[in-house]
């Protein structure tokens, strides 16, 4: 791979590590404008591919996705660099949290600084849905699964399995007829599965290890916890953040205060719940991949067996929770693309598109509701000014002259000064 060629999109990609606020749905959006609109590394219907692909897998979407367009551009050399330097500038601080956690409380006056974020990334999914609803949604079928995607999103916004379900089942409803897309050609013949069994003999080992230390009291048992807990979270987390804070919160901070823990005298990994609360808000207010959240999670749980064990920590979380993301999405998306040779799968494709949008419009639907709408019902008329930046924020991109960091900076600044 020559790396010069590449220099200025994985410029591209630390610039948007930097600025893309607002979670999965909001990092979507910036993807859309950053990496399809102005670079053209990847078309819209590619990368409605990548999202519905990668939604179907467990752990980090957005950075499986964003992996996926390194991977198109270079390769597996060029994939593992675009995720490396993706993901570590919000390691880095949620890793420095977990160092500075003691002096946060004299810090809360920074939190309006961040105050427009959260409508902003609304403004950005609303943009890519109707740039993705002209590419998608193009007959009876496509319309249907949006409108059937859009409610359940809407309803279930937070019930983990919702999104690969929608998918799986949009994916099923677009094979009934075949006359739209008719097989042509020969498919393949044979698929390779063999990649997989390294994800699963990984998964195995990680398990073993951990029991084993714990069982027989290692010196450093813990670091291997660590890496076995972050590990399952990205393996079998389904749905995003929404869904690995609480199950971590139910590891670290529920799990350690048990009856059957506390009664067998059992030393595992826990955090404090106030702690592990400002934590997991602060990774919301900070740009890049909410899993760094296990950069934090992983000094938390080694901080009091000192500052080198506690980097070790936040070293181990960090790349224990991406991995799973970075080996399924590798691992699978070439069988994928070989699988899509297939009429049936090629006829999937139209529903999974459709189900993409109709999973976006429902969360624009749910997060106005939940972070906007109640307000103005009670008429808390600030609440309008979050109102004004998502509309202003959908329009500007709608215009296509202004670039997406850019109207960050520009809500960062309006927090700073509202």
């Amino acid at each position: 791979m020559n790396l010069l060629r590449h220099i200025p999109f994985l410029r591209a990609v630390l610039l948007h590590s930097i600025t893309a606020f607002g979670g999965p749905q909001g990092h979507w959006g910036m993807m859309v404008k950053t990496f399809v609109q102005q670079r053209k590394d990847v078309t819209e219907e590619e990368l409605l591919d990548y999202n519905g692909f990668c939604q179907m897998l467990p752990g980090a979407s957005s950075t499986q996705v964003l992996t996926l367009i390194g991977y198109k551009r270079g390769g597996i050399p060029l994939a593992v660099l675009t995720l490396l330097i993706w993901i570590f500038p919000a390691a880095l601080l949620m890793s420095g949290l977990s160092f500075l956690l003691d002096y946060y409380n004299q810090l809360d006056y920074s939190t309006t600084f961040f105050r427009f974020i959260q409508p902003m990334a609304i403004g950005f999914i609303a943009y890519s849905t109707l740039r993705t609803f002209k590419v998608a949604i193009h007959n009876t079928i496509t319309w249907v699964i949006l409108v059937v995607a859009t409610i359940a999103t809407f309803f279930a916004f937070k019930t983990p399995w919702v999104f690969p379900i929608l998918i799986v089942c949009a994916g099923i409803a677009t094979n009934f007829s075949d006359k739209r897309i008719p097989q042509k050609g020969v498919p393949p013949k044979q698929v390779k599965w063999g990649n997989l069994l390294i994800f699963l003999v990984l998964f195995g080992i990680t398990g073993y290890l951990s029991e084993t230390a714990t069982k027989q009291n290692w010196a450093n048992r813990k670091v291997f916890n660590l890496f076995e807990n972050n590990y399952r979270f990205g393996s079998l987390v389904f749905g995003g953040a929404d869904v690995l804070i609480p199950i971590m919160y139910e590891q670290y901070v529920t799990r350690p205060q048990s009856k059957r823990i506390i009664e067998n005298k059992r030393d595992v990994l826990k955090i404090d719940r106030e702690e592990f609360l400002i934590g997991s808000g602060m990774v919301r207010a900070i740009p890049g991949p909410v899993f760094s959240i296990g950069a934090f999670s992983g000094g938390m749980v080694l901080k009091e067996q000192g500052l080198t064990m506690q980097a070790l920590g936040c070293f181990i979380g960090a790349i224990a929770i991406f991995l799973p993301s970075a080996l399924l999405v590798l691992f699978f998306f070439p069988v994928w693309h070989n699988l899509k040779k297939y009429a049936v799968i090629f006829r999937s494709l139209e529903g999974i598109r459709a189900a993409v949008v109709g999973i976006m419009a429902g969360a624009v639907v749910y997060l106005l509701n939940d972070h906007i709408l109640p307000d103005i019902w009670l008429q808390q008329w600030p609440i309008l000014w979050d109102l004004a930046i998502v509309l202003a924020t959908f329009f500007v991109l709608k215009l296509n002259r202004v670039p997406a960091p850019f109207i960050v900076i520009g809500c960062l600044i309006l927090g700073a000064i509202a």
